[in-house]
């Protein structure tokens, strides 16, 4: 891309080419007959680092056997509707101002994402635009209720059933609502069970249609069974949150089995920061309880697996395996016990951001696993590339290699980082209460993995500071003590070496704070190459390119730091602190400072 395209990118300006290159143009040849389907499976809280996959035979069998699992998948917000929305834009949250469940800042979802406007610039709308039909099935976002769903329905679908609230997460009494029509309660009926036969019946209409077809089906498990008396929209709604409802066929599976055992579950020395450091250890029988909601968690997945089996054998059924993609993914990943915390997600560490993310096809390899790294913000633009729709400028990510030859390239090539936000407090799911200081649980926070590195930073809105060194054995690269589970924060731990990287700690940060504080305020291209942004002449693409004397003054004097002004629960720009500029102070006539000083 030429400096002055690049530019315009970052600065938010549109640049059209005239002409299309001959890859946009063989993108925008719709009228094959072989255009490829897509079956996109979504869960709900599902894990990667509590091992939920492995208890999942025909998951194994269908999609990590026949597919690729991209291990270094994250959610770049860790709850489920900022997530969602950032899924179907391709947006980061500070870009698409949902940004928690709750009001007042998100008005509990559905409502805040009708109100940004983007019920008519989403995934389904572009699709159906490309000649797609579109079909969907289970959980759509928080506060899509019984009494908003039409106002407006969702746009963009071909033919829908949708899981309404109150009752989105309540297992044996679920209410959907199909097409146009008035909700209907499935009181009794084991909610899994009632949205594998919608799924089923809205793929045999896809099937028969003329068109090629996207359908996505979202169950809600494994999410904790919840209660409510009211929604986000009513006024001081009530939930009540307890383990996941298994199908009475899978209620007994599993026993004894227990949450794994890492170095950071249930510690004898806290960890963390913010309010996680204030957490107590748990007694026995809240391990027990623990114990028991994972269980519940493994056994509500058996008819999510099951519907997986299903699907596959219909597609085989309709001769459709060959040109079919499928893809796994869940919303965010989850804790239960880690760093004391009780059942949960809504934090930067690893249980809570990194997510499964499979996917099987034409051209995808079989039984392989890379370590490139890939985000929800990537999803949108990976779903347009593989159909053949040209991409949008203002993506907040890029599409995901999916050969064996792209991924062989993407490990030179690929950004390195991950960009992770959130607002808004963190709630314990499970029956023990939770400090609540999680009420003040906004952060930004940067996941980066290179060549001889693995880290986490995070900045907290009362401005305290984390790093951790998450590789996973010592070299002579990082010759200090490493901390996969994230339990020895470099910034707190005043007993700990200094050195990382070959360099100071001070100085790293420097660098990882600048990124950060580019990441926390991109837009579009900043957020696929923010070392461009830093660094517009070129130059310096990895961290460990930044990491150059000559850049010290640049970042170590020069680079205003990531903080907040004020803990809020929403975006707020003035409470937000510095902003990163492309242009000012920082830069002049096009050169940043330690060309000029």
């Amino acid at each position: 891309m030429r400096k002055l395209e690049y530019l315009l990118l970052l600065t938010g300006v549109v640049f059209v080419a005239a002409t299309n290159s001959p890859v946009q143009q063989q993108q925008q040849s719709l009228s094959t007959p072989s255009r490829p389907n897509v079956i996109f499976i979504l869960t709900d809280d599902q894990d990667v680092h509590l091992d939920s996959l492995n208890y999942m035979p025909f998951v194994q069998k269908h999609l990590v056997d026949k597919g690729t699992s991209y291990r270094s998948h994250y959610c770049t917000t860790s709850v489920c509707c900022p997530s969602r929305v950032t899924l179907w834009t391709g947006k980061l949250a500070h870009n698409t101002n949902v940004t928690d469940v709750n009001p007042p800042y998100a008005v509990g979802g559905y409502p805040k994402f009708i109100s940004q406007g983007f019920n008519d610039n989403y995934l389904p709308v572009w699709l159906q635009q490309a000649h797609y039909n579109t079909y969907y099935t289970g959980k759509l976002f928080n506060v899509h209720t019984v009494d908003n769903y039409d106002s407006p329905f969702p746009a963009g679908f071909t033919g829908t059933d949708f899981l309404l609230d109150p009752f989105t997460y309540d297992y044996l009494n679920s209410t959907f609502q199909r097409d146009k029509e008035k909700p209907q309660s499935y009181e009794g009926e084991y909610l899994t069970d009632v949205l594998t036969q919608k799924a089923y019946r809205l793929l045999d209409e896809a099937v028969h249609a003329a068109n090629p077809f996207f359908l996505t089906i979202a169950p809600i498990a494994p999410h904790c069974n919840v209660f409510m008396n009211g929604t986000g929209l009513d006024k001081n709604p009530v939930f009540s949150f307890s383990a996941p409802i298994p199908a009475k066929r899978h209620e007994h599976l599993f026993e004894g089995v227990k949450v794994p055992r890492t170095e950071s579950f249930n510690p004898d020395e806290l960890s963390g920061a913010n309010w996680i450091r204030t957490l107590k250890k748990q007694n026995e029988s809240n391990v027990e309880y623990n114990d028991y909601f994972y269980r519940s968690r493994l056994r509500a997945l058996q008819a999510v697996d099951e519907l997986v089996d299903g699907l596959f054998a219909r597609l085989h059924q309709h001769n459709l395996l060959d040109n079919t993609y499928v893809v796994y993914s869940s919303d965010n990943g989850y804790h239960i016990g880690q760093h004391r915390m009780q059942p949960g997600k809504s934090c930067g560490y690893e249980e809570d951001i990194n997510v499964p993310l499979i996917i099987r096809g034409p051209g995808v390899a079989e039984n392989a696993s890379t370590d490139v790294v890939t985000t929800h913000t990537d999803l949108a633009p990976t779903f347009l590339q593989l159909l053949g729709i040209p991409l949008r400028v203002d993506f907040d990510g890029a599409a995901i290699p999916l050969t064996p030859r792209e991924i062989e390239a993407a490990l030179e090539t690929r950004q390195e980082h991950v960009n992770v936000e959130y607002w808004g407090f963190a709630a314990g799911e499970g029956i023990y209460d939770f400090d609540l200081s999680a009420y003040n649980n906004t952060y930004k926070a940067l996941r980066i993995t290179g060549k001889g590195y693995n880290l986490y930073y995070a900045v907290w809105c009362n401005n305290e500071h984390e790093l951790y060194d998450m590789n996973e054995e010592r070299s002579i690269a990082n010759p200090i003590k490493t901390d996969p589970h994230q339990m020895h924060n470099l910034l707190l731990d005043k007993e700990e070496a200094t050195i990382l990287m070959h360099h100071p700690i001070p100085k790293l940060v420097a660098r990882l704070d600048a990124l950060l504080l580019v990441l926390k305020s991109c837009k579009g291209a900043s957020c696929v190459e923010p070392w461009r942004a830093l660094h517009p002449r070129g130059g310096v693409d990895t961290l460990a390119d930044a990491l150059s004397a000559r850049y010290d003054r640049f970042y170590e004097l020069e680079q205003p730091r990531v903080r907040f002004n004020e803990c809020e629960r929403g975006f707020l720009l003035h409470s937000e602190g510095p902003q990163f500029e492309s242009a000012g102070k920082m830069f002049r006539d096009g050169l940043p400072w330690y060309e000029w000083v």
